[in-house]
């Protein structure tokens, strides 16, 4: 992992000084690790638990569910909200499905089975927070269709946008691997830090964060 983009011992300090998880959480957590199963990074967990108790948002939309780490964290900080929380890999489904059968007690999560882009065309109704962990590359293409079920003033937090410090070096200095990543968060830059009818911040946790808040019905995104 070529990550995160902090300084190693400010990540350190940010890791071992937040509150640490308990119960359920710690439980999962320890397993992803054993596992090598890529879950939001402890200094993203403090900074969740913060938006969660502040906003208090009532419907919430995952896309990408991995074990389900970060949806029972959402419901355990929001304890009014619904999640909908949507993954296309059985071996992550199936961990998720026993994961919420054992800890979600308030019966706040629903696990949608398929690709996104699929899944995001058959939703119904609005979410006031959404949040991204899915394939990098595929973060502008599901924007509209996102933006579409959000309400004016939802939030929206997209996950590992900085892919190590790639997205700031020219494509040439980036693995032929990675450019398709690199190509598509390059389009979600163009279309989200200076549009003035959504509000952005980039924020420096784990692989690092982009922030968005819709302010107008009508998001008028570029044309790709």
């Amino acid at each position: 992992m070529r990550r995160p983009v902090v300084k190693e011992e400010i990540v350190s300090f940010m890791r071992e000084r937040q509150q640490q998880n308990t119960g359920f959480l710690a439980e999962l957590e320890a397993f992803a690790k054993q596992e090598n199963i890529p879950i939001i990074p402890h200094e993203t967990v403090a900074y969740f638990r913060l938006l969660m108790q502040t906003l208090q948002p009532k419907n919430i939309l995952e896309i990408g569910t991995a074990i389900g780490f970060s949806a029972l964290l959402m419901a355990d900080n929001a304890p009014n909200a619904h999640i909908t929380t949507i993954d296309r890999n059985p071996e992550m489904i199936a961990f998720a499905k026993e994961n919420f059968a054992k800890y979600d007690n308030r019966q706040q999560i629903t696990l949608l089975e398929g690709d996104a882009a699929e899944v995001l065309g058959e939703l119904e109704g609005s979410y006031d927070f959404v949040f991204m962990d899915s394939a990098k590359s595929k973060y502008i293409i599901f924007l509209p269709e996102i933006l579409k079920r959000m309400p004016v003033g939802g939030v929206l937090v997209l996950d590992d946008i900085f892919q190590g410090g790639d997205v700031a070096k020219p494509i040439l200095e980036v693995r032929r691997g990675q450019r398709t990543i690199y190509r598509g968060l390059q389009r979600l830059f163009d279309a989200t830090l200076d549009n003035h009818n959504l509000t952005a911040s980039l924020v420096p946790l784990g692989d690092g964060l982009l922030i968005l808040r819709k302010n107008k019905e009508d998001v008028i995104l570029p044309e790709n």
